[in-house]
């Protein structure tokens, strides 16, 4: 049976930092608020570099990490809900650059569940034998949908981008099982609106910049009700206990959800991997930043078991248990 194993693994951050002292000189904050309500103490920020320059190089990485040609991509997904444009499409954009003339590209909207998605639609592709190898990427530039005098919000986010490339085995596990929910009655939990109405018929005179709100504790009982849902239905799913598990690997939201879910589902906190002291929220890459850490840490080894789950506006969540190779 054909399977879709993750076979390289790919990211690229901003080289700018920004700190919580930075982030004090532009809103009423401190670095003791900030990281005592999320844990976050640093994130990455963009100077001049778009969404896509930021998913080529994590795809590029993830490439040279498959041992794979451009050429021999299949398949490009990105995940982003702050594409350079709304066309072209940041994936064609990558293909261009990449020189992946003999793929398909598009991009996929999930917000902070895009990642997933996008890589549990990756695996159907390969399944079911259309494709042999395919690039996910998950990247963002939050920072240009961010409302920088809103500290509920702009305290939390960073850019990113993070990637994997997906192959065909005829033997191996790969991804074992997976689960996607959405729930669009919570759609106002989590908001950017694109631009607004404006034609012969209806001309918008108002003034417009898109960015993010969020009704913060309703999008809090959200992620932690999702991690625990779906690392419950894996493990079902999969007949696998969860010390089976390596480790997990949530969105990296905010230390005090993955702390919250732990604690409800009694799993160590030590098995949730997290970077976000580091990057803080970079919504679609924030999984595979922390999967390439992993890989490139050494601290992953053929045969291990992984469950990556995410939550994100829409409302949207999803997971996935692997086997690593």
């Amino acid at each position: 049976m054909r399977q879709a194993i993750i076979s390289g693994t790919g990211s690229y951050v901003p080289d700018n930092v920004m700190t919580n002292e930075d982030l004090a000189k532009l809103v009423d904050t401190s670095d003791e608020w900030i990281e005592s309500r999320t844990g976050i103490k640093e994130r990455r920020i963009v100077t001049k570099e778009l969404t896509s320059d930021l998913a080529y190089e994590a795809g590029k990485r993830a490439m040279i990490s498959a041992n794979l040609q451009a050429k021999e991509i299949d398949l490009i997904i990105c995940a982003t809900i702050t594409p350079d444009s709304f066309m072209p499409s940041v994936a064609c954009i990558v293909q261009d650059k990449l020189g992946a003339v003999n793929a398909v590209a598009f991009d996929l909207t999930a917000a902070c569940s895009g990642f997933v998605y996008g890589i549990v639609t990756a695996s159907q592709y390969i399944q079911t034998g259309m494709y042999q190898n395919v690039l996910v990427i998950g990247a963002e530039t939050i920072s240009k949908i961010l409302d920088w005098e809103d500290r509920s919000t702009c305290v939390l986010f960073g850019d990113g981008a993070g990637a994997v490339v997906l192959t065909v085995s005829e033997k191996k596990k790969g991804i074992m099982v997976a689960n996607l929910l959405s729930d669009g009655s919570k759609q106002s939990q989590l908001v950017c609106p694109a631009v607004p109405l404006s034609n012969p018929y209806n001309k918008s005179v108002e003034s417009f910049r898109p960015k993010i709100t969020m009704q913060g504790q309703e999008v809090f009982k959200f992620a932690i009700r999702s991690i625990t849902e779906h690392i419950k239905t894996l493990l079902q799913k999969a007949d696998l206990n969860i010390e089976d598990i390596k480790y997990i690997i949530p969105h990296q939201a905010n230390q005090r959800i993955i702390e919250h879910a732990a604690n409800l589902c009694k799993i160590p906190k030590e098995k949730f991997y997290t970077n976000l002291m580091n990057y803080g929220n970079t919504s679609a890459a924030s999984i595979g930043i922390a999967l390439d850490e992993l890989a490139k840490g050494n601290k992953l080894e053929h045969g291990d078991k992984l469950i990556l789950v995410a939550f994100g506006g829409g409302m949207t969540s999803g997971a996935v248990l692997l086997e690593w190779d």
